[in-house]
């Protein structure tokens, strides 16, 4: 067996090899590889330049220690989201290898070395040692800032890694992946938020963050840059001293993780009788809802909802949104009231597809049907575990957005249009279930299966129009209370007729739904079978 000395240039060697060996699998995976590498390595290099233009600038040090900060937060979370992103991120396969953790962990914090993200690091971290560094000694420490605050971030992400790892290799870990996307679209929508903040209250607004991040590392190895160069080197040491700490504390933290994970049984070695031989019992879920097959149905539905992780990540991306959007405009004053009808209508589109969101289990609820009336149920059951969640949320965001404008008199008209625009996507959700039902692919990201992207089209964006068009009436109505010259005192019957006509249209579009879906059974069953 390879000696300790040896083990880290075998590693090395090892992750080029696994590099290697993955772009030879297909000229595809070649191709995007290289492209990526591509355009993080430009991007990468822009930054630099950018960072390197803020040299002399008085806001530089906030910015790149805000820039650091952030970047450290992303090595964090980037096992959790892209567990597969490097397959040498899980130990366990090295469990049955005469291995001593320490060596272990010195070959595995090289080996992370090797690779476009540490790269694309290593650029924002030189960058930002140029942007604040004066003089010979700034450039001295700022050396060491780079490479301590490189390690930081790479010991990050395999402590982290290590922490989660019976996770992120199980299926469950897998599923945590599709979350990503609620996360990128939430931070996108909060670097806005934060963009449009500093761009009319300017980058001074980064000064008291700057004062806490230049003790935090790694951004503290920045900040010792930034000491050093105003002369005060005792205060450059000790910033310098909190980062090599972090360092052992991680590489602590990992070794100790290593040490568990290839000594302690996991799951596939310990009998499971224990969890399986208990009984179950029916939940307070079930004693809440309906009794017969509307309860039933209204059971599974949000069994779903909190198990399946893709319909979770579109619920969950749904919920964040649909709060995002008319809270975020009304924080930076340029909203409307009626942006909260964003909330019904995010949600609104988790009605489309519902039997492709049961995938080739689909079969088990076709079984079921055999009349225009068992269909009708079915689709009734499924409207309303969707209402259990979306009329409560819909309200709270509606009156939240209201409070936050101080638009109380419109309150009543827009709760009533939200209802309204609800009950007509149940309508047509209900009815391009039947007519355009697609499948979902349980495994990887994407959300239709191929060959089926036009029906997911016609049936999401058809279904949206055709539920404005049904909606057209409160629509128009509402305006009419906005424009008339005695309109606002009739606006506060806007609500019980918005709530009346969604759900007299929501009964409507399930009774014309159900004759459709009973006689398609077969179509809709090799539709949402083929993912």
């Amino acid at each position: 067996m390879t000696g300790e000395a040896d083990l880290t240039p075998v590693f090395v060697r090892l992750k080029l090899s696994l590099l290697r060996n993955g772009l030879r699998q297909s000229g595809g995976r070649r191709a995007a590889y290289v492209v990526s590498a591509v355009v993080v390595v430009l991007f990468g290099a822009l930054q630099l330049l950018g960072l390197i233009a803020l040299h002399g600038n008085t806001h530089a040090l906030p910015v790149v220690l805000l820039l650091t900060a952030v970047l450290a937060l992303g090595w964090a979370v980037m096992p959790l989201f892209f567990p597969s992103g490097d397959e040498t991120l899980d130990p366990t396969r090295l469990v049955m290898l005469p291995l001593r953790p320490r060596p272990l962990v010195r070959a595995l914090l090289a080996a992370s070395l090797v690779g476009i993200g540490p790269l694309f690091t290593l650029l924002l971290l030189a960058g930002s040692v140029i942007a604040v560094a004066h003089g010979g000694a700034a450039y001295a420490v700022g050396v060491l800032a780079v490479v301590l605050g490189l390690l930081v971030c790479v010991a990050l992400a395999r402590a982290v890694a290590a922490a989660n790892i019976r996770l992120l290799t199980s299926r469950k870990g897998r599923d945590l992946a599709v979350l990503s996307g609620l996360v990128i679209a939430i931070g996108a929508q909060l670097v806005n938020f934060g963009a449009q903040h500093l761009g009319s209250s300017g980058l001074s607004q980064l000064d008291p963050v700057a004062d806490v991040l230049k003790w935090v590392p790694p951004a503290s190895a920045i900040g010792a840059v930034q000491s050093a160069s105003d002369g005060s080197y005792g205060v450059a040491v000790l910033q310098l001293a909190l980062t090599v700490g972090a360092l052992i504390l991680l590489l602590a933290v990992w070794s100790r993780h290593l040490t568990r994970l290839m000594t302690s049984p996991d799951g596939s070695t310990l009998q499971a009788a224990e969890p399986a031989a208990r009984e179950r019992t029916t939940g307070g879920l079930a004693r809440l809802l309906p009794s017969g097959r509307t309860g039933t149905v209204m059971e599974r539905s949000l069994r779903y909802i909190w198990r399946d992780p893709k319909t979770k990540a579109a619920w969950v991306t749904s919920l964040a949104i649909g709060l995002i959007v008319p809270v975020f405009n009304a924080l930076q004053g340029t909203g409307s009231i009626y942006f909260a009808c964003f909330a019904a209508g995010m949600l609104g589109i988790q009605m489309y597809n519902q039997f492709g969101q049961d995938t080739s289990a689909f079969w088990m609820v076709a079984t079921t049907i055999s009349s225009a009336h068992d269909a009708y149920v079915e689709l009734r059951g499924r409207a309303l575990a969707l209402l259990v969640i979306t009329l409560p949320y819909a309200t709270l965001v509606t009156v939240l957005t209201t409070a936050m404008l101080g638009d109380w008199p419109r309150l009543p008209e827009v709760l009533g249009l939200s209802f309204s625009l609800l009950g007509a996507m149940l309508a047509t959700g209900a009815w391009t279930s039947a007519r355009f039902p697609y499948s979902i692919p349980q495994e990887g990201y994407k959300n239709v299966a191929p060959g089926q992207a036009g029906l997911a089209w016609i049936s999401i964006f058809g279904g949206m129009v055709s539920a404005a068009l049904l909606s057209a009436p409160v629509i128009v109505a509402t305006i009419w209370a906005n424009v008339a010259k005695d309109g606002d005192q009739w606006g506060w019957l806007l609500l019980p007729v918005g709530a009346a006509y969604g759900a007299g249209i929501t009964l409507a579009g399930l009774r014309l739904a159900a004759p459709r879906t009973a006689a398609r059974l077969p179509e809709i069953l090799t539709a949402v079978s083929k993912g």
